[in-house]
Order: C-alpha cells, then structure tokens, then sequence
C-alpha cells in the first residue's frame, strides 16, 4: 500500500470536491492533459486542432490503447473513489456522464475486471460495471467546463501527460471496499471466494 504515490494536497482537494454540491466548481483540462487524451485518436494533431476551435465541446475518444473506462452508477463510483483516495493509491482521471461515473484505467483493465469480479462471486454486491476496452469509445467531457448542466464533466480532469491510471487489481480492491461500505448491517462480504468445505487444509507458513 505504501509503494503506491499519493498526493496528500491532492486527497484533500479531490474530496472538496465531491462534496461540492454546485456544478460551478468543476475541475479543468491542462494543456498536457489534453495531450495525453488526444494521444489516444489516430491523428492527436487534428484533435487538439478541433478542442481549439471548440474547447467547451465534449469529444468521443476510443478506448483500449491509451487508456480503458469503467463506467459506474455514481453512489457506488463515490464509494469507490473515497476507498481509492482514503486508503489506496487514488484514482487516475474521473468524469461524470448521464448520471454514472466513468474511472479512466490503464487499459487492458476492461477485459480483465469483469473476469475478477465473476471469479470472486460476489452475486449483487456490486452493481453491474460497464468496462470500455477496445473497439469502445466514450464521450469525454470539453476542455473547459460546461455551462449545459446535462453535459458531461470531469472530477478529476487530466492534468499530466503520462497520467498515473489505475489497473484491474486496484479497481477490484475499491469495487470489494465500496461493495462493503453499502452492505447492509451484519452482511459480510469477503475478498475471497466462499471456501470450499471439502478441500484439504495446507500449512504454507513455511514456504520460502
């Protein structure tokens, strides 16, 4: 846990900012962010030619080479992000789109995730992912805000040309913590599948 960079000030100013209620005060694309997400069309050139022009449109990226996308109901992508920022390594760039919550990851993360949660079993204690991996694009939010309050915005907006972005095994970690955070009282659920009664118990204390 401690091998994962954190950024104390940045924790602090991530969750001011969930907390926020207005939509006034949302976060901004830096000139390298917008670098990094452009890296992901064939032609960056053209894309940061187009968000000149135009730098309060939203853009339609393709996922799978620069980055994937979780998209989340948003309570539960909360839970997630309080888990990630609290606990854990925090989150990479994080947006908001139709009321659901989208964690841009490192890719790959698309087609491993679901693979993860179904082999845990957790049944409905984490509420259906939608994983954009590739061959899926996303609509991602303008360079500068919005003033359409049904457009899509960043919480956590690209601030870095090589942006740290989470992976499968980190977003499972945040998807099991936020699971548990909205269980009901005296419900237990565990990062391990159900033990199987009839296996054999092996000492491995002394493996070296």
């Amino acid at each position: 846990m401690s091998a994962w960079p954190r950024d104390r000030k940045h924790t602090t100013d991530i969750f001011a900012l969930l907390r926020e209620e207005s939509r006034d005060h949302v976060a901004e694309v830096t000139p390298p962010g917008a670098g990094w997400l452009a890296s992901a069309q064939a032609n960056p050139r053209s894309a940061l030619a187009q968000w000149e022009d135009r730098p309060t449109a939203p853009a339609v990226l393709p996922c799978g080479t620069v980055f994937d996308v979780v998209n989340v109901p948003t309570v539960f992508g909360r839970r997630m992000l309080g888990r990630l920022w609290d606990e854990g390594p925090g989150s990479g760039p994080v947006a908001m789109h139709r009321g659901r919550m989208m964690l841009f990851t490192a890719p790959g993360t698309a087609q491993r995730l679901p693979s993860l949660l179904d082999w845990e079993e957790w049944g409905e204690a984490v509420p259906p992912l939608i994983c954009h991996g590739i061959g899926d694009a996303v609509t991602v939010p303008a360079l500068t805000p919005s003033a359409t309050p049904s457009a899509p915005r960043w919480l956590v907006a690209p601030g870095t040309r090589r942006p740290w972005l989470p992976g499968p095994e980190v977003l499972l970690w945040a998807c099991v913590r936020a699971a548990r955070d909205g269980a009901r009282p005296g419900v237990r659920i565990s990062i391990f599948p159900p033990a199987d009664q009839g296996a054999k118990v092996y000492d491995v204390s002394r493996r070296r």
